[in-house]
Parts: structure tokens; C-alpha cells; sequence
């Protein structure tokens, strides 16, 4: 039997990393966290005004994503990050070492259309341009799947359940 998997969910803000999280965990059985949640305060404040987080505002925000999915090792467990670039994810690996991840990829003008469509969420569509400017996809070594976001949320569920099972076993 597989051992359940720590998945981070990444991508840019509006690839669905919130909508699809759960559906995610949910298909896995296991339980996801909103990496939103682990963000201090002045971070949100910071993005709320539109000013892009630095990397110093980053490093306690991955650190406490990191700390629960390290908790999870062996139970496994969903959470979203954006988790743009490799130094990013580099650091959830440091301190959770068997996470994967599922980039949520797509079209930039779908993204923008959907981040237009919410409600309720302190991340403006002015900052979408620094995120695609900062982004830095998986790298073949990085243990992961590209899931492209076009379609229904559970299309797109279901598209990150088999990619997921197509990955090799890691070797612990």
C-alpha cells in the first residue's frame, strides 16, 4: 500500500490552489490546510496594499507551511503555498522532505479572468504580472506534476489525482 502523500499545491494567485486544495484532499482522504492561514499579519496587510511580499517576508510563512506538512509525514496531507520559486520550495522541502507538489498551471488571461470573479481575497489582480515575473516552474528533479487549470474544478481534481498516481514511489 502507497503511503499517503504530503502535497503542496502551487502556482500563481488565481490557478485555484484554494478551490482545488480541497477537492484534492478530499479525493485523497486526507486533511488540507490553507497556506493563506499561515501568513502573519503584516504579510497580508502588505498584499492587500499591493505591494509584492519580499523573500525576508516569505522564509517564516514557508517555515509554518513546512511545520505541518512535516506533521504529516507518513499521514499525508494537502496544503496550498504558491510556492514560486525553487528557493521557496527548496525551504518546505528542508523542513518536510518528502513533500510533492502540484503546480497549477495555465493561461494567463484565464487566471486573470477568475482572479476578477472573487471575492473576498486580499490578493489584487495588479500583483498577477510579479507573480508570473517571479515564477520559476518544477524542475525535473523536484518531486511534482504540472496540472493545467483549464476546465471544471473537478476536471481539474481529477487530472491532479492521476498525475499523482503516476509518480514513482519515493524512496524513503
Amino acid at each position: 500500500m502507497r503511503t499517503p502523500q504530503v502535497v503542496v499545491v502551487m502556482g500563481v494567485a488565481g490557478t485555484g490552489k484554494t478551490t482545488i486544495g480541497p477537492l484534492l484532499a478530499a479525493r485523497l482522504g486526507v486533511p488540507y490546510a490553507e497556506g493563506d492561514d499561515f501568513h502573519p499579519p503584516a504579510n497580508i496587510a502588505k498584499m492587500s496594499a499591493g505591494i509584492p511580499l519580499e523573500d525576508s517576508d516569505r522564509w517564516p510563512w514557508l517555515e509554518a507551511i513546512g511545520h505541518w506538512a512535516h506533521g504529516r509525514a507518513g499521514l499525508g496531507g494537502v496544503v496550498s503555498s504558491s510556492a514560486l520559486k525553487r528557493s521557496y520550495r527548496d525551504r518546505l522541502r528542508a523542513v518536510a522532505p518528502g513533500v510533492v507538489f502540484v503546480h497549477l498551471t495555465g493561461d494567463r488571461k484565464l487566471i486573470e479572468d477568475r482572479m476578477t470573479q472573487r471575492q473576498g481575497h486580499f490578493m489584487p489582480t495588479a500583483l498577477l504580472d510579479s507573480q508570473f515575473a517571479t515564477l520559476q516552474p518544477l524542475g525535473a528533479d523536484e518531486a511534482g506534476v504540472a496540472v493545467d487549470v483549464a476546465g471544471s474544478p473537478q476536471e481539474i481534481t481529477e487530472r491532479a489525482v492521476r498525475a499523482l498516481g503516476a509518480l514513482p514511489l519515493a524512496s524513503e
